[in-house]
């Protein structure tokens, strides 16, 4: 798989940091009240997916447990992941945003059985609310090259 790369030098004083990156940005693809948060940004040598909600044909599914929605979050991840020609293995570090603290054992559970030999970096958040109501939702870090 080949992409374009770009280099920007951001010089701060004595200090040049050379960051692999482009001005190329494209929105979220997906329900109607999620908001600008992108689903892409730039062109490099990390993908980044953020707002993995635990949709079904375009709708939230508030209405089933912490478990479920964890499961269809990770599911929901994998098929992005594979539309980009990546694996669960080629994730790096995902944050989860939990309304309820209460189901993080179940939702563990759920999590455990998407990354079976080697767990990527990981923070849980706990948080008042999430979009559409849902119980959890998910960003990944993911490596493409």
């Amino acid at each position: 798989m080949s992409h374009k790369s770009a280099t920007r030098s951001v010089s701060d004083d004595s200090k040049t940091v050379s960051r692999a990156s482009s001005t190329t940005r494209r929105q979220r693809e997906g329900t109607k009240f999620t908001g600008a948060f992108g689903k892409r940004t730039g062109e490099s040598d990390l993908l980044f997916l953020e707002g993995q909600l635990p949709e079904k044909d375009g709708e939230i599914q508030q209405h089933l447990s912490p478990a479920e929605q964890m499961e269809l979050c990770l599911n929901n991840l994998e098929v992005k992941l594979t539309d980009q020609g990546r694996s669960p293995d080629d994730v790096l570090q995902i944050t989860i945003y939990v309304a309820d603290m209460d189901a993080y054992d179940e939702m563990n559970a759920v999590y455990e059985q998407h990354f079976q030999d080697v767990y990527p970096a990981r923070t849980t958040v706990g948080v008042c609310d999430l979009l559409g109501g849902a119980s959890v939702t998910l960003e990944a870090v993911v490596a493409v090259e």
